[in-house]
């Protein structure tokens, strides 16, 4: 995904421009500090403490200049309004979010607003075309035969999520003044993996094949997780 952001990034924005990033819901800061390593001014929003601790322990081990370029703030995502003005950032970032988010659509508006014209908006979502793959391969045939019908499920914590199909999302984009510009998927293949799962000897060789499914028809449809891209008119 990191490399997905950094093509839309770089085919967007002159090289070498600094860009103001918002990563909403940022969790341990990993996407916020590559950027902010990267040479960006980086705000992270997180409301989780745990995260935050993290995200803060993280950047403390950072040369100065990196510290100085990233800020990290305690709120919930749908506040944004009130901690920036509209059009105040060239990207905005949401990544693992919106499956937690009962109702979405206020978090997105007000991601879209906080958007400069032009600015890139990078969301990742739970694929809600592709909740039966899942079950299926482990043989669970009555949990793949209700999630064709479902965008909701239980996910790796035992938490009851949500999850997104890509044409609701592209007209949702479209409705906020984001239009989708492009879209990826994201674990093609390793999604049925386990977490903490060693990374294969072979490991540049996977994430190869992982960045040419996710952008390759028909394999980015049945990804587990979709990376879309809507851009500010």
């Amino acid at each position: 995904m990191a490399r997905q952001l950094d093509e839309q990034m770089v085919g967007r924005f002159p090289v070498g421009k600094r860009l103001r990033v918002l990563d909403v819901g940022m969790g341990r800061g990993t996407q916020a500090l590559r950027l902010a390593r990267a040479g960006h001014q980086v705000t992270g929003v997180e409301r989780d403490a745990t995260m935050i601790a993290a995200a803060r322990d993280a950047l403390a081990g950072q040369p100065e200049g990196i510290r100085e370029r990233m800020r990290i703030l305690e709120s919930d995502g749908r506040d944004t309004g009130v901690h920036f003005l509209p059009g105040s950032f060239d990207v905005v970032l949401c990544h693992g979010v919106l499956m937690y988010v009962e109702e979405p659509d206020p978090l997105l508006a007000g991601l879209a607003r906080m958007l400069a014209p032009g600015g890139l908006l990078s969301l990742l979502v739970r694929n809600g075309d592709s909740l039966a793959l899942r079950p299926g391969l482990y043989g669970d045939w009555a949990g793949a035969l209700a999630a064709f019908d479902n965008t909701e499920y239980t996910d790796r914590l035992g938490l009851h999520v949500r999850a997104d199909r890509l044409a609701t999302l592209t007209a949702k984009l479209a409705g906020i003044g984001a239009p989708l510009h492009t879209w990826y998927g994201v674990r093609v293949f390793t999604d049925t993996a386990s977490d903490g799962t060693a990374p294969p000897d072979d490991l540049e060789t996977m994430l190869a094949a992982e960045e040419r499914a996710g952008r390759t028809d028909p394999y980015r449809g049945i990804a587990g997780l979709l990376h879309l891209c809507g851009v500010r008119g």
